[in-house]
């Protein structure tokens, strides 16, 4: 049997053969790799054998047979004449002289008769008493035509060779016939001689450079990939299946390679794209050597080499030291490893990579493989510190959301097997912050579960995670929970030792915080948020434009998604409070689409406040009633963002003609903000938006009160808070002071920054003036409140303050129907009747939305708090029936 490529080895084999049937001994020992063809000519030189009338003695020895005692010699002859073979011995025992010499003796009589043939596959598993026997023979049966021939492997590990391998080796008539991988000719021949054809051009198969390149010319690799192409439905044929002819053959080769080579396998297979020579021998046990193992690998086909230059280090980028011929092979390799074997080796894979200074991703990958497949193994105590130094890795890098996830797990793993209390709440508490990365809601709940956990986690944490779990908490806007977290610490010099409410700092803004220095980290968001509020909250809230709007930037440029929206919220309320109402609308419609669908938490509240307010300023009350659907849950009115979200509803009632419900929703606020001992107009205002919710109702006296009560607060002298203060006691006074006091308030809203409510100042003092006989000036001031209105994008004050709009007969007191615009008498005239919005969207219609916005413009325009204040000539010459 010839086969291509093996031409010269089989005539070698035949020249001994034909050495032998005229009575001379001869010993070949066949060696090569695994998956070459040792097997194959082996049986081709014994079908030669019984052609040419020779007895043929066949062996086939297996590492599992290995400790079976004369294993191997009962195989060679039970088809021959019966043999007196000895009795088994021990395992290891050396036969004793006699009973080899009867052995040789017994068979040299058998080749009386003509050549005896002795075939033995994988001779290095065979048991050592049979290759004792099969040694002596070799030296004793020299004149007797006896043929030993043997296959072995090149690379077998040092615990498989043969023992007589040295003492063959000196013997004269000794000849060793090694056999490599074929060549691409001869992979090329191999294929052609298939005895299949493809069906026609449309399915040729692999090319022979395909087929050379991913079988390396091992003929196992080979035949199997050429079946399994044959049985391929497609064109081209699709890789090899993980339980396909290919995948078996893998395996088969990685077997009779030996333990080391198959430990190397695993070890490059786990490795992957990472795979050196070094890397795989610290992947190995000591008493392994990777040498040789490795050479195995590259003898049989498997791998394609150690690419050049490639150092022991991985930091300088380079990769593929090691690497499989093709994808499907380490699959094969790996097959047929038990999950907690794999976990094994990613673990150890870890630890390697970690010393070589892989990129965190890389390890990380490895440490989270196992639970990737699904396979339940515990973490050990001691690899706490690998799982944090590469989490910690991972959040060095660009903070996307995939290496998010992946820092997220190795913590949460870490927190499993944290040494002590103090180190696992310093773990949760690490996750609570980078959790903020990619959802705020996340993050809530992580802070949640410790801050709410057994006490005796954060008592036994110290000082410094109790503060930082404080400083996260006024962050997500939980004021009452961050000063009830200090005050039960009770250390001196901390907030809240001494009853002080640690929202007092920000709103009072007693401290420069560096903003424009500090880079945002998951260390610094919490701290970075109050100072961007400390600003905020100042007399120069300008300040905070730049600040927000560089942290902004940052948020942007890190790629996590729930910074953007804690940063674009932000921002978004600095814009309007300094009255940018488009960019506060823009930036604020950017915070929610940031957020994860049906995510945000509480959060979520805050960008929603910042477009209801903004959509009332912008005339868009339409677009601010869809924002306004949120319930307000015991949950979310404990945070700040639920009580900024509880203002701007009442806002908008108020811009819809409803102030009994805007009053409710702000005496809301002020009752939680007292409850927290946190009542700062400075963030809420609360006072005077009640106030003018009761200039609506008519209770002037009762406004009154209120502007005087702030006054007398703290933050009853900040330029802001006491401009609006002014406002309301200018509307609640006499008609002589109101100019007086409407100037003093416009210069305090000015200082304070505060465009919007200064626009808003401007116009009642061009009414107040209009009033006390001076329209020139009156309308210069009505000109600079509309003209700053237009600029910050304030057009539902714009469109009042239009010439022809009404706004300066209401202020002297006469109520001119025709200044309405066709539809708001209409809708007017029907509401002087006493029908409802519902009725009079039914009458015209309109939806009561409609009905609602031409009510509030009427109002605004003729100056009455409401319905009832609507003069009944408005009725007067309109068709309001269909």
């Amino acid at each position: 049997m010839t086969q291509a490529g093996r031409a010269s080895v089989t005539g070698a084999l035949e020249t001994v053969l034909a050495t032998c049937t005229v009575g001379r001994s001869r010993v070949v020992l066949i060696e090569g790799a695994a998956g070459c063809g040792k097997s194959r000519l082996l049986h081709a030189v014994a079908e030669q054998a019984v052609a040419a009338g020779a007895l043929v003695l066949t062996a086939a020895a297996t590492e599992a047979g290995r400790r079976m005692p004369l294993g191997v010699l009962r195989q060679l002859v039970g088809s021959a004449p019966p043999f007196a073979l000895p009795r088994t011995g021990a395992e290891d025992a050396k036969p004793t002289r006699e009973a080899m010499r009867t052995f040789c003796a017994e068979l040299c009589d058998l080749a009386l008769a003509g050549p005896v043939v002795l075939c033995l596959d994988d001779v290095q598993h065979a048991d050592t008493q049979s290759l004792h026997h099969l040694g002596y023979l070799v030296r004793h049966a020299r004149p007797a035509p006896v043929l030993v021939v043997g296959t072995v492997s090149s690379y077998a590990d040092a615990a498989q060779e043969p023992s007589c391998a040295p003492e063959l080796t000196r013997q004269p008539h000794f000849r060793r016939i090694r056999i490599g991988l074929l060549s691409a000719r001869e992979t090329a021949e191999v294929a052609a001689a298939r005895p299949w054809e493809w069906p026609g051009p449309t399915r040729p198969g692999r090319t022979a450079a395909e087929l050379h390149r991913i079988t390396g010319g091992n003929p196992l690799l080979l035949h199997a990939l050429l079946e399994e192409d044959r049985a391929a439905s497609t064109s081209p044929p699709p890789d090899p299946a993980l339980d396909g002819p290919f995948a078996s053959a893998v395996a088969a080769c990685l077997r009779r390679s030996g333990p080391g080579a198959l430990a190397a396998g695993r070890a490059v297979a786990i490795l992957a794209e990472r795979a050196t020579e070094p890397l795989v021998t610290r992947m190995l046990r000591p008493e392994d050597d990777s040498a040789p193992a490795l050479a195995a690998l590259r003898a049989c086909g498997l791998l394609d080499g150690l690419a050049d230059g490639l150092a022991d280090g991985l930091a300088d980028g380079l990769v593929n030291g090691l690497r499989f011929r093709h994808p499907a092979v380490p699959a094969a390799v790996l097959v047929d490893t038990s999950p907690r074997a794999r976990a094994e080796l990613h673990r150890r894979a870890a630890l390697v990579l970690t010393a070589a200074g892989a990129p965190a991703d890389v390890v990380a990958g490895h440490l989270l493989a196992p639970r990737a497949d699904g396979a339940r193994v515990p973490v050990r105590p001691e690899d706490f510190t690998p799982l944090m130094d590469t989490a910690e890795g991972l959040l060095a890098q660009r903070p996307g959301e995939h290496r998010t996830d992946q820092a997220e797990r190795l913590l949460e793993l870490a927190h499993g097997i944290c040494p002590d209390e103090a180190a696992r709440t310093g773990v949760a508490l690490r996750l609570a912050q980078i959790a903020a990365r990619r959802d705020p809601e996340a993050a809530e709940r992580r802070l949640t579960a410790l801050v709410t956990g057994p006490r005796s986690a954060l008592s036994a944490a110290g000082a410094e995670h109790r503060s930082r779990s404080a400083g996260m908490l006024l962050a997500q806007g939980r004021i009452a929970e961050s000063a009830a977290l200090l005050r039960e610490a009770g250390e001196p010099g901390e907030p809240g030792a001494h009853g002080e409410n640690p929202f007092d700092a920000p709103v009072a803004g007693r401290a420069e915080v560096p903003v424009g220095r500090a880079r945002l980290t998951d260390a610094t968001l919490a701290p970075l948020v109050l100072a961007v509020r400390t600003l905020l909250y100042s007399d120069r809230p300008e300040r905070a434009v730049p600040a927000s709007r560089r942290l902004l930037e940052e948020a942007e440029a890190s790629g996590a998604p729930g910074w953007r929206a804690v940063f674009k919220t932000l921002h978004a309320e600095v814009l309007l409070r300094v009255g940018d109402v488009r960019g506060a609308h823009t930036r604020a419609t950017e915070a929610l689409d940031a957020l994860p669908a049906g995510g945000g938490g509480t959060f979520r509240y805050a960008p929603v406040a910042v477009l209801v307010e903004a959509c009332g300023a912008m005339g868009r009350y339409e677009e601010a009633a869809g924002h306004i659907r949120y319930p307000v849950t015991r949950r979310v009115l404990n945070t700040l963002y639920g009580l900024q979200y509880l203002r701007a509803r009442g806002l908008h009632h108020l811009d819809l003609g409803r102030p009994q419900a805007a009053l409710a929703d702000f005496r809301r606020v002020g009752r939680q903000l007292q409850l927290w001992r946190a009542d700062r107009a400075a963030c809420l205002p609360w006072r005077t938006d009640a106030a003018q919710a009761l200039l609506r109702l008519g209770k002037v006296l009762q406004a009154r009160e209120l502007a005087e009560e702030q006054l007398a607060l703290p933050d009853g002298e900040r330029p802001w808070v006491r401009g609006q203060c002014l406002r309301i006691l200018a509307a609640t006074g006499e008609p002589g002071q109101r100019t007086v006091l409407l100037r003093q308030a416009v210069e305090q809203l000015r200082c304070g920054g505060a465009r919007l409510e200064t626009a808003r100042a401007l116009a009642d003092l061009g009414h107040a003036l209009h009033a006390d006989g001076d329209p020139s000036q009156g309308a210069a001031t009505l000109r600079a409140a509309r003209s700053l209105a237009q600029q910050m994008g304030a057009l539902a004050l714009r469109d009042e303050l239009l010439p022809g709009s009404g706004g300066v007969a209401v202020m002297h007191g006469t109520a001119v129907p025709e200044e309405l615009t066709d539809s708001e008498r209409r809708v007017a005239a029907l509401a002087t009747q006493g029908l409802t919005n519902r009725q009079i969207a039914a009458r015209l219609f309109i939806t009561a939305s409609t009905v609602e916005q031409h009510l509030t413009r009427v109002y605004r325009k003729l100056g009455v708090p409401g319905r009832n204040g609507l003069p009944a000539e408005l009725a007067d010459g309109v068709p309001v029936t269909t």
